[in-house]
């Protein structure tokens, strides 16, 4: 069957290159970049894009319109994200010539342990239902970066999508098929099929108009009592009630004593490049550590696409993954050694493991030193020079399924990150612990000067999309927008934070684009094969260009987005 399949495969190839001829750039880019003076912005959705912009026309800063722009994706991309998830974001400060990073990221409920796992002969936190959720931090988020980096008032910010809530908006293409996709796994958990199913039968499908009243109320709320009416208020007070209606953990004590944190992002030189990514609870430095490892080859004469390229890529993700697995967690709990992770010396040494010939079955965890996922990502940058690397989640698509009664948002599931069999393990679950996170903004510098914010939103792919982006664009040559477009790889199957282990190899899944005979060589040195569709992340991004005096925007082609400026 295997053999028949790649027959068939190689007659469709041929077939598979894109209809339109452009007069310029690669063979594969959907469209051009987008180039202005005085802001940009680049998120998943049409809509948010159009709002964010909107906020930088009136004075708004690039933090303002990244609230307005993440409040309206809350609305419009419902499976992916909301304020009833965690938030991270990179910001480059202009008048300090800095970046800050911050951690948005809830807690375990206080009152959960893994005496309830055991006594109820569970080895893993389900992904769906009250068990696996956590606080939400992105309405506190919201607010603490405003306060430093906001101009515009709160309510201005989220008026348009109180607007949009009320009055409804048309559903995209792709965001009504990932609803539509998802929907059978949740309808039945309680305020789910009256916020999200409006006839009752299915979520609604492109070009329907949907309306979210809930959620416009909630939005009002919070714009006009600030954060507190969300973690000590009315709203908090909704989500105690409902969760222990429907026998959850997490409680009105949990959302009153949550708090976000100012981090120092962390980064590595890559070839001349500073790349910056947040340390953990999150994945980001995963990013660093790949890209330390490749930085040993000579992958600009490998050429992209080549079989030789995509093997070391993977097993470079294979290795960097195991160490995610065993140390990337709450660094309130765990001493994770993130300077050794990151170190050059230990990329050597790790890169000494991998064979150019043969992919790996397995590989050791880093022992001397002490994938569900749905997303948003939006890149902002305004007139004054101010740049926001924003990324927000509610974990896996439509996250728990469970909607707090009359709110309007699914609350995240991001708790079945936390391993319930090891109490040893960094990510092991504890009370008010933060769960390991796989959402992460980039920020790209050079020479101490703004160069790119983006990332690639996408669970487990997210390391693996940063790497590509970097690669394609330092190594290959490629423009903001053709760096996005390329064929991307995604392997599956790495360890995990849960506790679940690699043994097989796992499967690399490569988009339609590649050669096929580099298929089958990549065959030949053990790896297995996927053809997955939806599965390889959404990329947003913005350049600075500091010789033009411009910047330069790139949007996801396998979203419904776009970047647009003025």
């Amino acid at each position: 069957m295997r053999i028949v399949f790649q027959l068939m495969l190689l007659m469709v190839l041929p077939m598979t290159l894109n209809a339109a001829d452009r007069v310029s750039g690669k063979t594969f880019t959907t469209r051009s970049e987008v180039i202005a003076q005085n802001g940009m912005v680049a998120t998943a959705q049409p809509l948010a894009t159009q709002v964010a912009l909107d906020v930088l026309k009136k004075g708004g800063t690039a933090m303002d319109a990244a609230i307005a722009a993440n409040a309206m994706l809350g609305l419009v991309e419902p499976h992916a994200c909301g304020i009833g998830g965690d938030i991270f974001a990179i910001i480059w400060d202009a008048k300090t010539k800095q970046l800050y990073g911050f951690n948005g990221s809830g807690r375990a409920p206080g009152n959960l342990t893994m005496d309830y796992f055991r006594d109820n002969d569970m080895e893993y936190v389900p992904l769906l239902g009250p068990l696996p959720v956590t606080v939400p931090g992105t309405v506190d988020g919201w607010f603490e970066m405003h306060e430093r980096f906001g101009r515009l008032p709160m309510m201005e910010l989220l008026e348009p999508s109180i607007t949009y809530a009320r009055e409804g908006f048309p559903v995209t293409e792709v965001i009504a098929w990932q609803m539509n996709n998802q929907y059978p796994s949740r309808e039945d958990f309680p305020g789910f099929r009256e916020t999200y199913m409006p006839n009752g039968k299915n979520t609604p499908k492109k070009g329907e108009i949907f309306r979210n009243p809930d959620l416009a109320n909630t939005y009002e709320l919070i714009a006009k009592h600030g954060r507190d009416v969300f973690y000590e208020g009315e709203i908090a007070r909704t989500i105690d009630s409902f969760m222990k209606e429907v026998s959850g953990f997490l409680s009105y004590e949990d959302m009153k004593n949550h708090t976000s944190n100012w981090v120092n992002p962390v980064s590595t030189n890559y070839r001349g490049y500073d790349v910056w990514e947040l340390p953990p609870n999150g994945q980001g430095i995963a990013v660093l550590q790949m890209l330390n490892i490749l930085e040993g080859y000579d992958i600009k004469s490998m050429g992209f696409g080549s079989t030789e390229y995509l093997h070391l890529l993977t097993e470079t993700k294979k290795l960097v993954y195991e160490d995610r697995a065993r140390f990337y967690a709450d660094t309130e709990f765990n001493q994770v050694p993130i300077e050794q992770l990151i170190s050059k010396a230990y990329a050597e040494q790790r890169r000494k493991l991998i064979d150019k010939d043969t992919a790996a079955k397995s590989y050791p965890t880093g022992d001397e030193l002490i994938e569900q996922g749905n997303t948003t990502y939006i890149s902002v940058a305004d007139k004054d020079g101010n740049m926001v690397s924003l990324i927000q989640s509610i974990y896996s698509e439509f996250a728990s399924g469970v909607v707090p009664t009359g709110l309007g948002f699914v609350l995240q599931n991001r708790g079945n990150s936390f391993n319930v069999k090891d109490e040893d393990h960094f990510n092991a679950l504890v009370p008010n612990k933060r769960p390991f996170h796989t959402i992460i903004p980039a920020f790209i510098t050079k020479d101490g000067e703004p160069f790119m914010s983006f990332g690639v939103m996408g669970g487990a792919v997210q390391p693996q999309g940063h790497t590509q982006i970097i690669v394609n664009m330092i190594n290959f040559g490629m423009n903001t927008q053709e760096a996005g477009d390329a064929p991307r790889m995604r392997h599956e199957g790495s360890s995990q934070p849960d506790g679940s282990r690699m043994t097989n190899g796992g499967a690399l899944n490569l988009e339609h684009g590649f050669d096929y005979q580099v298929i089958r060589e990549l065959e030949m040195k053990g790896h297995n094969i996927n053809f997955g569709i939806g599965i390889y992340g959404g990329y947003q991004a913005i350049i600075y260009d500091s010789v033009n005096g411009t910047y330069v925007g790139a949007s996801e082609s396998r979203k419904d987005g776009h970047a647009a400026g003025y």
